[in-house]
């Protein structure tokens, strides 16, 4: 098995672009442009989160109203689609077209 590797060397045994011993990719220069284009994306994004707008005293408690507002819109959108309140009277106020017994 030795001897056939050494005097048949250069091949990849299986599928040669997946598994342990796959054939390694040309890197293209195409490829390192994408690279340094991402990671100067994410220096960029790094940048701007290390830097926070409001410190963590400001930030603690500071949407508190917009959410309580947000959910009391929720709440009165939820309750509008129920009908409105029927009564007894409403129902039967037909029958008080004439009281005879009074």
């Amino acid at each position: 098995m030795f001897l056939t590797a050494a005097l048949l060397r250069g091949r990849i045994p299986g599928r040669q672009w997946i598994g342990k011993h796959r054939r390694p990719r040309n890197v293209s220069f195409q490829m390192k442009a994408n690279m340094l284009r991402r990671l100067e994306v994410e220096a960029e994004n790094h940048y701007w989160l290390s830097m926070p707008y409001m410190t963590a005293e400001q930030e603690y408690g500071h949407a508190a109203q917009r959410r309580a507002q947000a959910f009391e819109a929720i709440k009165a959108a939820a309750t509008s689609r129920f009908p409105q309140h029927r009564y007894v009277a409403d129902q039967l106020g037909h029958l008080n077209v004439t009281k005879k017994w009074s």
